[in-house]
């Protein structure tokens, strides 16, 4: 009996995840890998701290070889070959070896589509300079490391604010390059919420890169075809090097030119067994769609965790002898969990954004909370601040994002763990987690959060936001009273606010400014404020509200 042939396009994190696990399933299966590139199975998201250094030798971020597929598993994987046509009708795939030029036909049973995506070049003045790079591949960060380590490099202009650009001007820095990042949307992180996008923008400020936001790139300028600036809105930045970093396509032409249809952000539409439209393709990792836990609707979500998990899966199903539903492997949805270092601080986000649940049309509240990732006596505590949004009806958890020095993994995955089981917040306050110095405060950040939003959706606080501050300095709507101790609000307070200490608020309530239409309330994690909240509320004092996540929250400079 012949053996059924399975054909994946496309290798890195998908493909060869995809290969791995129909071979395992099936063992008979004859599993031919095709793919454009020269490295099949590498660590794209290690590509920056190669560059930088602190990945030291290229094997390192080499993951596998073609030898160790065919020699381990069977599995046979062509480098530089290009899928150029999908044969529907005859079950076959055309192969152009990418160096002889040659052309050839491959049957396939059953075919996995893992084209992944590629990195958005705008068409703009000069841009094939030499210098002008983007960092996708093992092949560019290889190319950029050669540069890097000439010497010819001493400014750069990194493209985009997003993880790739932010990792790769922070191992810039890290390399002595004098980095300027250039970002359109008005805060880095595009995709976290204002304040906490802030919160790392002003401390990558602090290390030193420059930042550009709200400008755009329009040009570069080049000497001897060699990049030496950047034109933006903002005027000329000298540059040595650029990299690229404005986001990334899906591949999908050969998909599409064979009939297979295509849904959010253009990549291919799938269902939730990494199913096409067209019986026996699938498709996988970052050419696919993928679903939204919280909204159930189709969206795109480029990321190597993700790749891995539809890859797998379509591996698993590819290999079934029957297509017996109950046999199959899914996936439900996704939630775009992330996590970034940015020099000395993290940051983290799962779910939706404050700004993708009002578009959305959900009813919220949010809340900003400090706190400690060790008990606060442990040697090596560190602060995060943790934000946290929720359906104001049901009470669910529609996302979470976390900032800070401290560690963020832990607690952005829980918060992970219970909107993926539709965890409402009172759950998530009550969650059993492990408890001990070295590890967490007793109640720890994520059951700290989850409290001050029972309190605020229970009316027990009403509380504002650090944008609203900012705001009423400009029109002069606020009075902000800051309760932490004289010394501390001689070192730093928000410009305009009066300070009287916590246990001097009921003796000298009298000094308070009740003319303006609110009345801010300041510490420096929001404890102190709370405390004062209560008091002056007992004094008779209405219009109150405390500053969300204290002076450790407040993203703007102090003076």
């Amino acid at each position: 009996m012949e053996k059924q042939k399975l054909v994946v396009i496309g290798a890195v994190a998908a493909g060869t995840k995809a290969a791995s696990k129909a071979k395992r399933n099936n063992p008979d299966l004859d599993i031919k890998v095709f793919t454009k590139e020269r490295y099949i199975s590498y660590a794209g998201c290690g590509l920056p701290y190669y560059i930088g250094g602190v990945i030291k030798e290229k094997q390192e971020i080499l993951v596998r070889s073609p030898e160790d597929f065919r020699n381990n598993q069977g599995i046979d994987v062509f480098t530089e070959h290009e899928v150029k046509k999908i044969n529907v009708s005859e079950k076959k795939v055309i192969v152009e070896d990418l160096k002889s030029g040659n052309v050839q036909e491959f049957p396939y049973d059953k075919l996995i589509i893992a084209t992944g995506a590629s990195p958005i070049v705008p068409p703009l003045e000069n841009i094939g300079l030499a210098n002008i790079f983007t960092l996708r591949s093992v092949s560019d960060a290889l190319t950029i490391r050669e540069l890097l380590d000439s010497g010819k490099v001493k400014k750069a202009v990194v493209v985009g604010g997003g993880f790739i650009g932010l990792e790769t001007a922070e191992n810039l820095k890290y390399r002595g390059i004098e980095v300027t990042i250039v970002e359109l949307m008005p805060h880095i992180l595009p995709p976290f919420d204002e304040e906490i996008a802030l919160y790392a923008q002003n401390h990558m400020v602090d290390m030193g890169v420059n930042i550009l936001t709200g400008e755009k790139v329009t040009g570069f300028e080049g000497i001897d075809g060699k990049v030496s600036a950047v034109k933006t809105s903002a005027g000329d930045i000298e540059a040595d090097m650029v990299i690229l970093s404005i986001g990334v396509r899906p591949n999908t032409a050969v998909a599409v030119e064979a009939g297979i249809e295509t849904g959010a952000a253009g990549a291919i539409k799938v269902n939730k067994y990494m199913e096409t439209n067209i019986k026996d393709i699938y498709a996988a990792g970052d050419c696919a769609e993928n679903t939204n836990l919280v909204t159930g609707k189709p969206v795109w979500y480029p990321m190597g965790s993700t790749s891995n998990k539809t890859g797998r899966i379509a591996g698993h199903n590819a290999a079934l002898v029957k297509q017996d539903e109950s046999m199959k492997d899914s996936l439900e949805g996704v939630l775009g969990t992330t996590i970034v270092r940015l020099f000395e601080i993290n940051a983290a986000k799962t779910g939706l954004s404050e700004r993708d649940a009002i578009r959305e049309g959900y009813d919220i509240e949010t809340v900003l909370v400090p706190g400690n990732d060790k008990a606060h006596y442990f040697p090596g505590n560190k602060r995060i601040i943790t934000k946290l949004i929720v359906d104001r009806s049901t009470r669910k958890v529609l996302g979470a994002q976390i900032v800070g020095e401290g560690a963020a993994d832990k607690p952005i995955d829980t918060i992970a763990a219970a909107i993926t089981l539709g965890a409402k917040v009172s759950d998530l306050a009550k969650l059993d987690l492990a408890y001990a110095p070295p590890f967490s405060m007793a109640m720890s950040t994520t059951i700290l959060s989850a409290n001050v939003m029972m309190n605020k959706l229970t009316g027990r606080i009403e509380t504002v936001k650090s944008g609203d501050v900012y705001k009423g300095l400009e029109d002069g709507s606020i009075n902000i009273l800051d309760v932490r101790e004289e010394g501390e609000f001689f070192i730093s307070a928000i410009p305009g606010s009066t300070n009287i200490p916590l246990n001097e608020i009921e003796a000298r309530a009298g000094e308070i400014d009740k003319s303006k239409e609110t009345i801010i309330l300041v510490c420096k994690l929001g404890e102190r404020a709370y405390s004062s909240y209560l008091k002056l509320k007992k004094l008779g004092f209405k219009n109150l509200r405390v500053l969300e996540g204290g002076t450790c929250a407040y993203p703007y400079e102090l003076i």
